[in-house]
């Protein structure tokens, strides 16, 4: 999409074409162009006007009800930060003090939206121009276009002296393309630069890639990564007088928030499998606190670099999933098969960790038959290749 499309789109037709759009979204493209085509609308609007019904219906999983009068691209729906997360941001920038705030590389705005809800004045600023327009298009149409103001340029430019906090989401994605970017210094912004910002504003938040290294995380930082629902969805930085703990999952479960905390450098006590595993949440794994969630459930790990946790009783925890371990074997597809035929096994969930084995391949010769369930559970026990035959604990 240009700018002039974008345009057209806010034009009393174009809002027309995407009411109409909205009602065809998801259905067949060609059947729904045509028949916006028949009602008048010309093709190249309908076409845009398609496109973001599309987008929207997708984006609701992200903001709710708003994404329907919201303006997206697909790599910037893609990047953009859910609300809930979001949200949950802002109220901690709010509550440290930050009245103003600079989102540099501001994107389609979903944070600084966020902010703006919650009594921040925020000045955007973002490269692309039709991203640009795009986030103040959804500002305008939050009704917080006072809150909230973009200006198209270069994030390396602003004056962050004329506010309390920063928060900056480099770019991770090639312009053109969408491929991903893993060298740091290529981010735009790039991390050098990110790096200063926290040395110049006592304020500063900055939005990472979740697989970020531990290495790259700057001393005194802390370090949080957040799961929603048990999907890893983001990781950041808190920096200056942000930053409380080395680090911190964070797990939304529906409303509900859950924190845990720690060094990131401690290390699980190894011993044998027992009768309970727990799966930590991926937000608890990636900010290295498995150590600390072993703690807290009376835990051991099996093997020092599997994530996976051995208890002899169940506690119910956000942190992890539980599962009850009913057979330990060493991996032999003849011997996994028939001790799943035994038991009259039809359907299997298969989880691994430290295994090269393809859980859809195995799958298949396994060549499953019977009406029971069954959790399968590939890993490593003491560096060997074992299977865990389990069934899920309610919680």
């Amino acid at each position: 999409m240009d700018i002039d499309q974008l345009a057209a789109l806010r034009t009393p037709e174009g809002s027309a074409a995407l009411a109409a759009a909205a009602e065809l979204a998801g259905g067949d493209p060609l059947a729904s162009a045509a028949a916006l085509r028949a009602a008048g609308v010309p093709a190249g609007l309908a076409a845009s006007a398609l496109t973001q019904a599309e987008l929207r219906r997708r984006a609701v999983g992200k903001f709710g009800p708003a994404a329907g009068g919201m303006f997206f691209t697909r790599a910037g729906l893609e990047q953009a930060t859910r609300r809930p997360v979001a949200d949950r941001r802002a109220a901690r920038l709010r509550a440290a003090g930050v009245r103003t705030l600079a989102d540099l590389g501001c994107g389609l705005g979903a944070d600084a939206l966020a902010a703006a809800r919650a009594g921040i004045r925020v000045y955007g600023v973002e490269a692309d121009p039709v991203t640009a327009a795009m986030a103040a298009a959804n500002a305008e149409a939050a009704g917080l276009a006072g809150e909230f103001t973009v200006e198209c340029g270069d994030a390396t430019a602003f004056d962050v002296t004329r506010v309390d906090g920063v928060f900056c989401d480099p770019a991770r994605r090639r312009a053109g393309t969408g491929r991903r970017i893993f060298d740091p210094n290529a981010y735009s912004p790039p991390w050098d630069f990110v790096l200063r910002l926290a040395e110049r504003v006592p304020y500063t938040v900055v939005k990472v890639a979740p697989g970020i290294d531990h290495a790259l995380i700057p001393a005194g930082a802390e370090a949080e990564w957040v799961s929603a629902d048990g999907d890893l969805v983001e990781a950041a930085l808190w920096c200056g007088r942000l930053a409380e703990v080395p680090r911190r999952a964070t797990v939304l479960r529906g409303d509900v928030v859950h924190r845990l905390t720690g060094s990131g450098a401690a290390e699980a006590s190894v011993g044998p499998t027992r009768r309970f595993l727990y799966d930590p949440d991926p937000a608890v794994v990636r900010a290295h606190l498995v150590a600390e969630l072993a703690d807290a459930l009376g835990a051991t790990i099996a093997d020092p670099s599997i994530a996976y946790l051995y208890a002899d009783t169940p506690t119910v925890t956000p942190f992890a999933r539980c599962l009850e371990v009913t057979d330990v074997l060493p991996f032999s597809l003849k011997r996994l098969r028939a001790l799943l035929r035994e038991r009259r096994v039809g359907r299997v969930e298969i989880l691994k960790r430290g295994s090269a084995l393809e859980p859809e391949k195995l799958r298949r010769d396994l060549r499953l038959a019977g009406d029971a369930a069954a959790s399968l559970v590939l890993t490593r026990v003491a560096g060997a290749p074992t299977v865990l035959l389990c069934r899920p604990v309610a919680s």
